[in-house]
Formats: C-alpha cells, sequence, structure tokens
C-alpha cells in the first residue's frame, strides 16, 4: 500500500518477471529531461536508503547539464517500488544482483536497446555507486561510461559504526517519520540496508576484484568529510583502474549532490565531455 505521505510525483511502474534471483517485482520510475528523445542516457542509481524521490531535482539539473536524458528509479525495496517482505534478509551480494539482474531487466522492460546503451552512463551514490561500478565490470560492451559517487568497493569500520549510529536514531529519533515520506514502507526499506550492512558476514564483502574489468570512463568522487567511507574507496578504484579519474571534494559529506552539488555538477560535465583529457586526481573545492 502506497504511503499516503508519498505525493504522486509522476512516476510510472514497470513489471518485471521472477528470475532465480527474485519474485516478481513492480519497478517505480521517472525520465527526466525527457524531451531530449534522441539524447544519451543517464541511469541514476539511487544510495541505500535513497528512492526517486530523495534525489529531489539533482538528475534534472544534472541532465540540463550535460544534454541527457535521465531515468531515474526506486530499486526493490525503496520508494513506491516492490517492498522487501520484512521476515526476508537480503544476501551478502544483494548489490552484485542489482547490477547482474536487476538493472539489465528494467532496460529490457522500457526498451533501451543495444545501441542506446552503448551510449548509456550510469550515475551511482553510496550503495548505488556501488551497483554503478558492478554494472560497469559485467557489462563493458553496454555502456559509454560510469560514474560513482562515495561507493564502497570495500567495508571499512567507519563504516560499520555510522550504519550502527544511524540505527539507533531510526529507532530513538523522528528519523524514521523523515524517511516515511520517501517510502512506501520504510521499514522495510531501512531495515533491508541496515541490517545487511550490520551482519557480521557482510565484514569480508568486497567487489575490488571485480574493478579490474572495468574498460570504459569512470570518474569516482569522494567528500574529504564523508562519515561513511574514507579516501582509501576511491584510492582503491584508482589503483585497480588506471584510467580511472579521482575528484575529492573539500567541505563535503557522503553526499556530495546534497553537500557541494555545483562541484559536483562541475566535475561530471568536465569528465563526461572530455574525460581523456580529465586529471588522475583532481582536488575541487565546494563553494563555502
Amino acid at each position: 500500500m502506497q504511503n499516503p505521505a508519498i505525493p504522486p510525483l509522476a512516476s510510472e511502474f514497470s513489471d518485471l518477471p521472477a528470475t532465480a534471483s527474485h519474485g516478481p517485482l513492480r519497478i517505480e520510475y521517472r525520465w527526466v529531461n525527457e524531451t531530449a528523445a534522441t539524447a544519451p542516457i543517464a541511469v541514476f542509481l539511487h544510495e541505500g536508503l535513497g528512492s526517486i524521490a530523495m534525489w529531489r531535482d539533482w538528475p534534472q539539473t544534472l541532465c540540463e547539464r550535460l544534454g541527457m536524458r535521465g531515468l531515474v528509479y526506486s530499486r526493490p525495496g525503496y520508494g513506491l517500488s516492490t517492498p522487501r517482505e520484512h521476515d526476508v534478509k537480503w544476501p551478502v551480494d544483494f548489490m552484485t544482483a542489482q547490477a547482474r539482474d536487476i538493472l539489465p531487466a528494467l532496460l529490457d522492460a522500457l526498451d533501451i536497446g543495444m545501441q542506446e546503451r552503448t551510449r548509456m552512463w550510469v550515475i551511482g551514490h553510496s550503495d548505488g555507486g556501488s551497483i554503478a561500478l558492478l554494472y560497469a565490470a559485467q557489462h563493458p560492451d553496454e555502456l559509454a561510461g560510469a560514474v560513482a559517487i562515495a561507493p564502497h568497493v570495500f567495508v571499512e569500520d567507519i563504516s560499520v559504526e555510522s550504519i550502527a549510529q544511524t540505527k539507533q536514531l531510526y529507532e530513538t529519533t523522528d528519523l524514521r517519520n523523515k524517511l516515511g515520506r520517501y517510502h512506501a514502507d520504510v521499514d522495510s526499506a531501512f531495515y533491508g540496508w541496515n541490517d545487511i550492512w550490520l551482519n557480521p558476514a557482510f565484514r569480508t564483502w568486497s567487489i575490488v576484484g571485480e574493478l579490474d574489468t572495468i574498460q570504459q570512463p569512470l570518474l569516482a568522487v569522494q567528500g574529504h568529510d564523508d562519515n561513511y567511507g574514507t579516501m582509501a574507496q576511491i584510492d582503491t578504484i584508482g589503483e585497480r583502474v588506471p584510467h580511472a579519474q579521482l575528484v575529492k571534494l573539500d567541505a563535503c559529506g557522503h553526499s556530495p549532490h546534497r553537500d557541494a552539488p555545483d562541484a559536483l555538477n562541475e566535475a561530471i560535465a568536465t569528465f563526461i565531455k572530455s574525460p581523456s583529457k580529465a586529471p588522475t586526481s583532481t582536488p575541487a573545492r565546494s563553494p563555502k
């Protein structure tokens, strides 16, 4: 049942058939800058507690800057997409399944053909950044390039500590009510994300090995004040993907599209317009 606090903001829905990795799914999606019908597509992959609504107007702003169309969707368990059943725990490789199964199935359902996919960019934040990296690794011939914003490629203590603190806030403050504005089933969204990250089995999760197969242009962005991960995340990307470009933002936390949108948009636009000319590591200051 839809949460009445979530306004119907022109979302559409796509039904995906069951596969070996998931049951039938209804995926909430939305096109932005849709009038640019022949432009390349940018697919936006949200964070661990994100949804279409939580992006707000950033995808629209960035797509207008890039001259692209944007496909924004809520992953299963989030927004108005099929909720996670409360007795279901996500597996350690849940992000791999998102890149391998869910996103390709959605592209198929929306009739996004191979020619369009070769011009497509994936732009992901946090868990979505990890999914963007995995998609780039798994589908090297179906992508123009990828942007990973505050991604995770392995689990750090700082991540687990911050996620444990978020659980306490969710259960003792009004955080649950605030998140409820963005998800039809807020407990499904929160505990799906929180439980897997706090699962001891997840401490050994890593996608570092998968990075080696990324061939297309790749930009990785991290804020210096990120309380969910250190620069070791994107530095590791730089080590494993020599052609990757790194941008490190001052005065910026875990959400550069909210903390430093001008600096982030400039970095992405510069990279996509001329990825081969971008410096290997660019310190960028966000406006004070």
